[in-house]
């Protein structure tokens, strides 16, 4: 399998780069006016996702509630449990918001496209993968916040939730539901333009990644922090990434699912959206300088996972082709 090289992954790179080097712009207080361009940024994201979700996919695929169940509890109950054993192992031996970084990681919903696009690839059983992909998404927009809110209490930190949840409700839930409101009169508009509006979704998320990291430069909140954390906190991605599938597709085997729905448990249950990750991450931490750290763990996993999830699709595609 070859892999062409992926704009989105090189933008990341690069605007990560630009914030080193410029980072007033997009800094508090910056011309960008990052503050409202943030909240701006996270309506319009979930605004277009409102109008891409389809709730006749979810009709679809509801009765196979032991594959839900199976997807939905490693993506929200074993991932963060997975997290809390991981913040007491790397407490001391990585910088505090790197460590919240990898609980995060593990809070996060699914992804949507990603997954479902590598199960069809795989010929696992798309009607499951979107229906997990899309309810994910949806109900880590309560179930994320909570997590990380009692991962931060734990810590001994304050930070106002209720403020929080109101940010989240007002920017992420309500543009949401605008969406699927829209949708019967913009739906068929978006589905002819989805591979644009994909761009602008990225570009979006290129430029909350960009403010995120300005302040952790102007702050200086990296220096101390160097390639020693950064390459430990790489291993532990990899093997949460091996942990999680080797555990979802043991529970398929065990309850006997068929290849198709193995291949759903484990692309979707071993997946975490960056997607919706830095617009939830700027909304429930705000713009305090740690926000880059955070960061880092979901934009270590985000390309492990795709290129991992790719090849086993390639893979399990080509033998179902053979069979």
């Amino acid at each position: 399998m070859k892999f062409k090289p992926d704009w989105f992954l090189l933008g990341m790179i690069a605007v990560t780069a630009l914030a080193w080097a410029l980072p007033g712009p997009g800094a508090a207080g910056g011309w960008l006016q990052p503050e409202l361009l943030t909240k701006a940024g996270v309506a319009l994201l979930f605004l277009l996702h409102g109008l891409a979700l389809s709730f006749a996919a979810l009709r679809a695929g509801v009765l196979n509630w032991r594959l839900h169940s199976v997807v939905q509890a490693c993506t929200f109950l074993l991932f963060p449990l997975v997290g809390v054993g991981l913040t007491v192992l790397l407490a001391g031996r990585i910088a505090p918001e790197l460590n919240l970084g990898v609980f995060f990681l593990c809070a996060l919903p699914s992804t949507v496209s990603s997954s479902v696009a590598m199960t069809a690839t795989a010929r696992g059983n798309v009607a499951g993968a979107v229906f997990n992909a899309t309810f994910s998404s949806l109900i880590g927009v309560v179930l994320t916040p909570l997590w990380v809110a009692w991962a931060i209490k734990s810590t001994g930190q304050t930070q106002p939730i209720g403020s929080v949840i109101l940010d989240l409700l007002r920017w992420l839930v309500l543009p949401l539901v605008v969406g699927q409101l829209l949708r019967p009169w913009f739906g068929a508009w978006v589905q002819r333009h989805k591979a644009r509006l994909s761009v602008v979704d990225r570009l979006t998320i290129l430029l909350l990644v960009y403010t995120s990291f300005c302040d952790s430069f102007k702050e200086g909140v990296w220096s101390g922090h160097g390639v020693g954390q950064l390459a430990l906190v790489s291993l532990v991605c990899v093997a949460l990434l091996a942990l999680v599938m080797v555990i979802t597709s043991s529970c398929s085997r065990v309850l006997g699912f068929s290849r198709e729905d193995r291949i759903v448990a484990i692309f979707c249950g071993s997946k975490k959206t960056l997607a919706a990750g830095v617009p939830m991450a700027k909304l429930i931490f705000g713009a305090q300088p740690g926000l880059g750290l955070i960061l880092l763990p979901i934009m270590i996993y985000h390309p492990l996972q795709l290129i991992v999830c790719g090849l086993l699709a390639q893979r399990w595609g080509t033998q179902d082709d053979r069979a």
